[in-house]
């Protein structure tokens, strides 16, 4: 109930993020509902089954990565006077946020239950059923019941998982102290005196050398993705009628292939702090005027923010340059055959959920940085230094990022040249 007096009071902009975490979980979830309907449609082509059902694994995952980054930079879930006075707490805040994630998706889950069912012609009658001869109501199972216990579930997937891992992500936790306790004169260890515990209670920038610690992880990882897909890729051309048509030994969706591309993609994204803090980095060096100071040195306190959003969008820039250079090549110009719906939906579900996922950081960040920029306006800096810090931050991101998710494409997409 107070999750959703908040929502009545929100501003437009926080219920315009909410309504994208509701449309994002509605996609997620009319594509389980979607293997659910093929899978009870055709009992006999079970692979078929599972590929559709794994196919939702790379949406879910950009769905509760939008759901937390927005959770986080919601400030009507944030800790505040008025909540302490209520007795709301950090943790509380943090299951609060929660609460109103799970609750955004479970409408989106219910709208696509809805949509399900009329393509399915279970609420009487169906555009797709003079489309194609019902050809697409069938992939959906149409004329079959769908069992109650597995719709459910599928239905509670999102809400649940999102709840979960915005609770585990929102919680708050002590800092880390290296401090030791004092030793006594005997070489005896003396507790040190008592402090007031504090918790870290709103979203913090990781340290320089944490943001950059993922960097060698992120390298490793990529190169033994695209290690791995080139050892299992061949020269046979895809499957037209695939649900994701990829060229392979193994038929239309060879595993060595699916993993090597998420090896290379989760590595993008584990590297994404590092290199946008190397980017502030290069930025800074030398003897730099003021203005690549301040860009450099905003992106390096950044890094940890935004990184990962930024490594996401490399990941997604790479597979789409990786997938229109292949299905160009073993299509046709159009590549028409290469996309089926359910392709093309989870594709679009994906782009939307990184796109706002990097627009809610890069707000986070700017609200973040507010007393920096007051500081400094007020000690006389122009409105035009600022803007141009923040133009040249994007420029050099594009072009420190832009070569490299060219050069990732480029080896992705080398095994299967003729």
């Amino acid at each position: 109930m107070l999750s959703l007096r908040l929502a009545r009071g929100a501003r437009p902009s926080v219920l315009l993020r909410r309504s994208l975490v509701t449309v994002a979980a509605a996609g997620a979830s009319f594509l389980l509902l979607c293997a659910l309907g093929f899978a009870s449609g055709h009992p006999a082509d079970s692979r078929d089954a599972v590929g559709r059902l794994l196919w939702c694994v790379v949406p879910l995952a950009a769905t509760v990565h939008l759901a937390v980054a927005v959770g986080r930079a919601d400030p009507s879930t944030g800790p505040g006077p008025g909540f302490t006075a209520a007795g709301l707490g950090p943790a509380r805040s943090a299951l609060l946020a929660a609460a109103s994630m799970a609750a955004a998706c479970a409408l989106g889950g219910v709208l696509a239950l809805l949509a399900f069912l009329h393509l399915r012609g279970d609420l009487g009658g169906s555009w797709l059923g003079w489309a194609g001869n019902g050809a697409a109501s069938r992939q959906l199972g149409g004329g079959r019941s769908l069992p109650p216990v597995g719709t459910v579930t599928l239905i509670a997937v999102v809400p649940v998982l999102v709840g979960a891992v915005c609770a585990a992500g929102l919680w708050p936790r002590p800092p880390r102290t290296g401090h030791r306790p004092a030793r006594g004169p005997r070489g005896t260890r003396r507790p040190a005196a008592p402090a007031r515990p504090t918790v870290v209670t709103g979203p913090v920038a990781p340290q320089p050398h944490q943001a950059t610690s993922g960097l060698p992880w992120g390298i490793a990882l990529t190169a033994a993705g695209l290690a791995l897909q080139a050892y299992a890729s061949g020269d046979a051309p895809p499957h037209p009628d695939a649900l994701l048509a990829v060229p392979g030994k193994l038929g239309g969706n060879p595993p060595g292939v699916v993993g090597g591309w998420a090896l290379a993609a989760l590595g993008l994204v584990l590297a994404g702090p590092g290199l946008t803090h190397l980017c502030g980095m290069l930025l800074a060096v030398g003897r730099p005027g003021l203005l690549r100071l301040l860009a450099g040195r905003v992106l390096q306190q950044e890094a940890g923010l935004i990184g990962r959003p930024v490594g996401v969008l490399c990941a997604l820039a790479s597979a789409a340059y990786t997938v229109l250079e292949l299905y160009g090549r073993v299509s046709g110009p159009s590549g028409a055959h290469a996309f089926g719906p359910l392709t093309g939906l989870g594709a679009a579900l994906v782009t939307l959920c990184a796109a706002a996922t990097a627009l809610t950081a890069a707000l986070e960040a700017k609200s973040a940085r507010e007393r920096t920029t007051a500081a400094l306006l007020r000690l006389g800096a122009p409105a035009r230094l600022l803007r141009g810090a923040a133009a040249l931050r994007a420029t050099a991101l594009l072009a420190l990022l832009a070569p490299l998710v060219w050069v990732v494409a480029q080896l992705t997409a080398m095994p299967f040249h003729r």
